[in-house]
């Protein structure tokens, strides 16, 4: 590890900096190619898009900072950028989608950290970790997840229908209304929600001047924020199904119930923080 120097990149630091970004960029196309096509026709990972701009966007916000951290080499570094290439090898290998894709932050990581140097590494470990919202769930994964998070909400909503004195009876993840059967399907089951409030939160935490701990909390606020949110469509559309008839469950309520789900999710993760805020020892001495 060399000794730490000013924060202007030399012009040998510069080129190196920019061969490997370049080389990687080449490397990486066909991978973040199929990654965007997953973007575009998978829902639950709609948000993609969004999360490098993010992560862009939280560097940006550190650039004060960053100009005065020293500049240095560390070999250790070096080490994480072949860690990371050996993991697209092994992951290649074997077809892991997963694997190939989150093989690049290791590889920007250890970039990082070999050009720049541990305080530019452990300034830009969350925004570069940050860019693992980005990579779709392996589908056994996702599907292990879901499906008891169907019941789960189906389960709910059984009893929050039942509360509100309408006739209800739930086998599984469906639930039997006196005129219609409503079926708790996957996109259903709050993981999307979740997933995206998770990318949501962990914003809202890095960019807020909260303690470390508080972060932690409006970051892991997002999962009961997540789970209300879905229990409160599914209940609102199996109030609105017993009513008007199963057809209302679709189209239009359907897709803007999600909608509202996030709106719901967005305004209670500012509400957390702000009560977050509000008790903290600070907002009091």
């Amino acid at each position: 590890m060399t000794k730490g120097t000013s924060s202007t990149l030399s012009p040998q630091a510069f080129f190196s900096l920019g061969i490997m970004l370049f080389a990687v960029a080449i490397l990486y196309f066909p991978i973040l190619q199929n990654l965007a096509h997953d973007w575009n026709t998978n829902d639950n990972y709609s948000h993609g898009y969004f999360i490098p701009v993010l992560s862009i966007y939280i560097i940006y916000s550190f650039k004060d900072s960053l100009a005065k951290l020293p500049l240095s080499t560390n070999i250790a570094g070096l080490f994480l950028f072949l860690l990371g290439l050996l993991q697209l090898i092994i992951a290649k290998a074997g077809s892991e989608f997963f694997l190939q894709r989150t093989s690049l932050i290791l590889v920007l990581a250890g970039i990082v950290l070999f050009c720049l140097g541990f305080p530019f590494f452990k300034k830009l470990f969350i925004p570069i970790i940050y860019l693992i919202f980005m990579v779709p769930l392996p589908t056994i994964i996702w599907n292990k997840i879901a499906f008891p998070m169907q019941l789960f909400g189906s389960s709910l909503t059984e009893k929050v229908v039942a509360f509100m004195g309408i006739p209800i009876f739930r086998e599984g993840n469906v639930l039997h209304l006196s005129n219609t059967t409503l079926e708790v399907i996957g996109a259903c089951s709050g993981l999307r929600s979740l997933t995206t409030l998770f990318a949501l939160s962990a914003i809202f935490a890095i960019l807020s001047s909260h303690t470390t701990i508080q972060k932690w909390l409006i970051f892991l606020a997002a999962a009961p924020i997540a789970i209300f949110a879905n229990i409160v469509r599914l209940s609102v559309t199996a109030l609105m199904a017993s009513k008007y008839g199963g057809d209302v469950a679709q189209g239009f309520l359907h897709d803007f119930s999600g909608l509202l789900v996030f709106a719901v999710g967005v305004i209670m993760l500012v509400l957390v923080s702000n009560i977050i805020k509000n008790f903290s020892p600070q907002a009091h001495s």
